[in-house]
């Protein structure tokens, strides 16, 4: 066997530079790892077979402020009162369901229903009228939750009853079936 030229484990003895030389080389090779790192991912080519459809990236629902609603309020605004979105007619699009009535100055002035979607161009539309204001109604606790727009509708029995005074409370709902909304009673409705 040879002898050694060093003393033995003459390495096992760190000095201070030793330390900050391996720290150096060390952040060198993190700083230039995040430089020269691996290019982006992309996926491969579908392989043949059955493929899963991914769901469509998020979509923002229509924005009611951007239509023009089919009522006739002269020289007052129509005001959007409630608002709220969901998919409805199952195509992985949100759809606006607005309530919506004039800015009457006195009084309690009819409310309207609204299903809102988006035309080719990505500009909302009116798409359907769930209640119309020409039936004297006014719409509460309205919800849109598992494909189906629920609300209470105050209404009148007759053109005799005063307008600050609905005597009729019905409860409704709307789902999409066949290419169109349906309406029924949930469950509980009842009339005043």
């Amino acid at each position: 066997m040879q002898p050694s030229a060093v003393p033995e484990l003459a390495h096992t003895h760190a000095r201070p530079i030793h330390w900050v030389a391996t720290a150096t080389a060390l952040a060198g090779v993190v700083a230039l790892s995040s430089v020269l790192g691996p290019d982006a991912a992309t996926a491969a080519a579908p392989a043949p077979g059955p493929q899963t459809k991914s769901a469509p990236a998020h979509i923002a629902p229509p924005d009611p402020a951007a239509v023009e609603f089919p009522l006739e309020c002269g020289p007052v605004k129509a005001v959007v009162k409630k608002k709220a979105s969901g998919d409805l007619d199952g195509d992985g699009r949100p759809e606006t369901v607005a309530v919506v009535h004039c800015d009457a100055p006195m009084g309690t002035p009819p409310d309207g229903v609204y299903v809102l979607t988006r035309a080719a161009g990505g500009v909302p539309r009116v798409v359907a009228t769930l209640a119309d204001p020409k039936d004297r109604t006014n719409v509460d606790d309205f919800a849109v939750r598992d494909g189906e727009v629920t609300a209470v509708l105050f209404g009148y029995s007759s053109a005799d009853v005063p307008s600050c005074c609905p005597d009729v409370r019905e409860g409704v709902k709307w789902h999409w079936e066949n290419g169109m909304f349906v309406r029924s009673a949930p469950s509980g409705a009842r009339t005043v």
